[in-house]
């Protein structure tokens, strides 16, 4: 954050470990008072959003939706408002977002698998799920909700409007990767080389909005003699296996989180529904003949252009 004099504003920042990753929040002020009473909410906020869509938690809407089964039950407003968005994108896109691909999850074993679970129909899709007046959700099949694609980036947006109505001047939020800002801020993004996670490229700047990134450094892994990924892609139900690195900038981190599972299992698909979304992309992908081995793309009005990157840096021992 930038410089201030120290007699006339207050700024602080914490982390702690939440939703499976390490949730920075920081906040300016005039008071230290008024500041670390901002952050405590904005991680209430944090916390919230995870007991209610949580793939783990027994009590979460999540699992309850899971074991009902075809149905129709109440849901928190917070989860109502996840489902619709989820819905927006699955439609913006075609269908290349689709919060019921958790079974294909437990298959890879980056889900665990709960027997307690109604068993979810094949055939079953986003589509099967209806948004009802009340906070009410209807399952037309039996499915699997995961809405770890797309959750993350609610909680930011929860955590930010929490220090926006505590009435900070300024604020960021960043979880592993989902970050947001607002306020007379701005800050350079790098992302990590998509063979090489030690290494950062310089990405943007943003300031006023969000940005999300979706990549396999750490999480593909070998499963019968193939690679997979916890990137599904709803065409085909497979794991995505690309080296790549994919960021979207959004007005809301929770559609830039969406987004970056559209972009990267189909960038060409993903050009409408970024347009749709007033949302933009950056792809990173492996390629030999590139000048630091990676071709960098940006989303724009006609498709995707070329991007120069600089040179990338090491992180520190």
């Amino acid at each position: 954050m930038s410089a201030m004099p120290a007699s006339t504003r207050a700024a602080r920042k914490r982390a702690r470990p939440l939703l499976g990753t390490l949730v920075e929040i920081g906040a300016r002020s005039s008071s230290i008072a008024a500041v670390d009473a901002a952050i405590e909410r904005a991680f209430a906020a944090v916390r919230a959003v995870h007991a209610l869509m949580s793939y783990h938690e027994p009590t979460s809407d999540v699992s309850r939706l899971n074991r009902m089964g075809a149905g129709t039950a109440p849901v928190d407003p917070h989860t109502w408002q996840v489902l619709a968005a989820a819905r927006a994108v699955s439609e913006a896109s075609e269908g290349r977002f689709d919060v019921s691909v958790a079974p294909q999850l437990v298959q890879h074993g980056y889900l665990p698998a709960h027997a307690d679970f109604e068993v979810a129909a094949p055939e079953a899709n986003w589509r099967h799920i209806e948004l009802l007046p009340g906070h009410r959700v209807r399952l037309a099949r039996p499915l699997h909700l995961d809405l770890g694609g797309i959750a993350k980036g609610y909680a930011v947006d929860c955590a930010i409007r929490a220090l926006q109505d505590a009435g900070m001047e300024a604020g960021r939020v960043n979880a592993g990767g989902d970050l947001r800002l607002f306020g007379d801020v701005a800050e350079t993004i790098h992302v990590r080389h998509p063979q090489a996670a030690t290494r950062l490229l310089p990405l943007c700047q943003i300031s006023e909005g969000a940005l999300a990134t979706s990549a396999n450094y750490y999480s593909h892994r070998r499963v019968g003699g193939r690679t997979v990924s916890p990137l599904i892609d709803p065409a085909t139900r497979a794991p995505c296996a690309s080296e790549r690195s994919v960021s979207v900038l959004a007005h809301c981190c929770t559609l830039a989180d969406a987004l970056t599972k559209v972009v990267y299992a189909d960038p060409e698909g993903a050009l409408e529904a970024l347009q749709r979304l007033d949302a933009h992309a950056i792809v990173l992908d492996i390629d030999p003949t590139a000048a630091g081995g990676i071709r960098a793309r940006a989303s724009g009005p006609a498709g995707w252009q070329p991007l120069p990157l600089a040179a990338p840096q090491a992180l520190a021992a």
